[in-house]
């Protein structure tokens, strides 16, 4: 954000306690204070708890005071309302100068459907959720729409700082909001909240805290910032599924689901959980699938404690029905299946992915349609 003109906290990223004492060091200023930031990807970080009971993933303390808190916070759990119970793991502390800010406000920048383009969403009341503000600020939040062709222009930029309230320098303020888009075009962001967008003592707008979302298929000409990525903040299943270029999305329930197509995928859970199921996860193999993708798929489900059957719902197009056959009777005997394993097969190949398996000798359940096999699959539990 800073490379961009906009205007930050200076801090430093530490990993481990002498790091955090150094950056302290450094960060402390006149006063000594320093802000210490759990990194993890997840908003309500102050608000948070440890697992170890230590209050609150953000701390405002003296530099003396930071080598003991950040002993605690490093290598701990934070658990907030974004992580869920399980928490994530805080393996980097940001250890940031304290600044005098006023006058919190919330501005973001996002993808609109609507109106096909970016959208600034501004607000002249900020530090807490979009979703609080809405709820007592109506009436502050102010949106606009962005020609992506067109760019930003002065006049809505004048827009945001009026919707902001702005109390200092109105050409700084417009300039640092025209840096804000500046960022979000140019890094192929999917999202930019910069929530509080604070003013100091002397009125000028400073991104007190933000975060940013990265379109994927950007990946190969943002190679920097997608060098960043922490895979220990994502559930290791999804971590592993992206190697073997598969969707996967871990749920909590107990039958695992291997499906081509996201529509597909989502028809098949919604039909588990109307007869009584509850769906272990979301895994499209998509239209290409190689029979090492479909072993690989096969690990990733199995590897879940929690599963106990495995339902496999095909529809050939693209993909054909004897390549996925094939990878099924690789992976159950690979894996020594222990649990049951039910395959619903349809469209191109199928007769020859139906012989695959019925030849194998191995206890697969067939089914004859989607609503079959998710009977089968249910039943299977008992």
């Amino acid at each position: 954000m800073s490379q961009l003109g906009v205007r930050v906290p200076p801090g430093i990223p530490a990993r481990s306690v002498a790091e955090a004492e150094a950056a302290a060091e450094a960060m402390g200023g006149a006063s000594g204070d320093v802000v210490l930031k759990s990194q993890v990807l997840a908003g309500g970080r102050g608000l948070g708890h440890f697992a170890s009971g230590l209050q609150g993933g953000v701390h405002i303390v003296h530099k003396s005071e930071v080598p003991a808190l950040a002993e605690q916070m490093l290598g701990g759990t934070l658990i907030t309302k974004q992580t869920g119970a399980e928490g994530k793991p805080v393996d980097t502390l940001y250890v940031a100068q304290k600044m005098e800010l006023k006058n919190e406000k919330y501005f973001a920048i996002l993808l609109d459907r609507k109106t096909g383009g970016p959208i600034i969403i501004a607000c002249s009341e900020g530090g807490t959720s979009i979703e609080d503000l809405a709820e007592k600020y109506p009436e502050k939040i102010v949106k606009v729409p962005v020609d992506v062709a067109a760019g930003l222009t002065d006049v809505q930029a004048a827009e945001v700082v009026r919707a902001l309230e702005v109390s200092g320098d109105q050409e700084d303020a417009k300039n640092q909001i025209a840096a804000l888009y500046k960022l979000f075009l140019e890094k192929d962001c999917t999202m930019v909240e910069v929530n509080p967008l604070a003013e100091d003592t002397d009125g000028n707008l400073v991104a007190a805290d933000a975060k940013l979302g990265f379109d994927d298929n950007a990946a190969y000409r943002q190679k920097e910032l997608f060098a960043m990525k922490d895979d220990a903040q994502a559930d290791q299943r999804e971590v592993e599924a992206a190697k073997w270029d598969l969707n996967y999305i871990g749920l909590d329930g107990e039958i695992g689901c291997m499906v081509n197509g996201a529509g597909l995928a989502m028809a098949t859970m919604d039909i588990v959980k109307l007869h009584g199921g509850s769906p272990a996860n979301f895994l499209d193999v998509g239209g290409s699938a190689r029979k090492e993708q479909i072993v690989a798929a096969f690990q990733i489900l199995t590897a879940d404690p929690h599963v106990k059957a495995l339902l496999v719902n095909i529809f050939g197009g693209i993909m054909k029905c004897d390549v996925i056959a094939a990878g099924i009777v690789e992976a159950a005997r690979e894996l020594d299946l222990k649990v049951p394993l039910v395959v619903r097969l349809e469209g191109t190949n199928v007769d020859e992915g139906k012989k695959i398996m019925s030849d194998s000798g191995l206890p697969i359940i067939s089914a004859d349609d989607l609503d079959d096999a998710a009977k089968k699959a249910v039943a299977a539990l008992a």
